[in-house]
């Protein structure tokens, strides 16, 4: 009796249960306050595995209840110019009288081992990122569904003066103005659908074919496995 080929289990190229290996990703997301950045970066982290959080440097002292490590890296502005100096900053920023940047080395780390880093940063980081990284770059911005409601966010949330309220205000509109420089843009007027908008495009991201570093081994294994 002939066997019928197409009854044959198809050879695969890779273990049961193993994934084709892939480079990581950097994940962006930028808003102006009170859009609801925060909130849908914190469900990300609770929902994707494989996805950590980029740890910024800092020069200013800890606040109560910060931990080292984990809220920031805490140094002194001497190592923080050293870092500037041998271009160990992915991106850096002075905020008043204190010093930020986000590390190249544990980010390089992360995205080598097939890990995807989230990043909580403005316009101007989302820049310097993506003139030092821009193929490992995916950048998501937020916006507000009107100026209206975030206005009444602002002041919901915060409980500031009119007055704060106002250059919170006048700075959002200017950020908003960037949106341009981003890869996606979404209208944040249903948290939960916003949140399910950036799963999907993490997801998509992460199949990009320039990423799947394992991918050419993966093909040719499939097309030599009967040879």
């Amino acid at each position: 009796m002939t066997e019928n080929p197409m009854s044959r289990p198809a050879a695969s190229a890779l273990p049961p249960g193993a994934a084709i290996p892939r480079r990581g990703l950097m994940l962006v997301l930028s808003s102006p306050s009170g859009a609801g950045k925060s909130t849908i970066a914190r469900a990300l982290l609770e929902a994707e595995d494989g996805l950590e959080m980029s740890v910024s440097v800092t020069t200013r002292p800890p606040r109560p209840g910060e931990r080292d490590g984990e809220h920031y890296h805490f140094i002194t502005p001497e190592a923080y110019h050293e870092l500037v100096r041998t271009n160990g900053l992915l991106e850096h920023a002075r905020v008043f009288d204190n010093f930020y940047g986000t590390p190249r080395a544990p980010v390089e780390q992360a995205l080598a081992g097939g890990r995807d880093v989230l990043f909580d940063i403005d316009w101007q980081g989302t820049q310097q990122v993506a003139e030092n990284a821009r193929a490992d770059l995916v950048s998501v911005f937020i916006l507000p569904p009107s100026v209206g409601e975030l206005e009444r966010r602002l002041k919901t949330r915060a409980q500031d003066s009119d007055e704060v309220v106002a250059k919170r205000m006048a700075k959002a509109l200017d950020e908003i103005s960037h949106y341009p420089e981003y890869d996606y843009i979404l209208v944040n007027d249903d948290l939960e659908r916003s949140i399910a908008d950036v799963r999907a495009i993490l997801r998509a991201e992460r199949l990009r074919r320039q990423r799947r570093v394992g991918l050419a081994d993966f093909v040719n294994a499939m097309r030599h496995a009967e040879d």
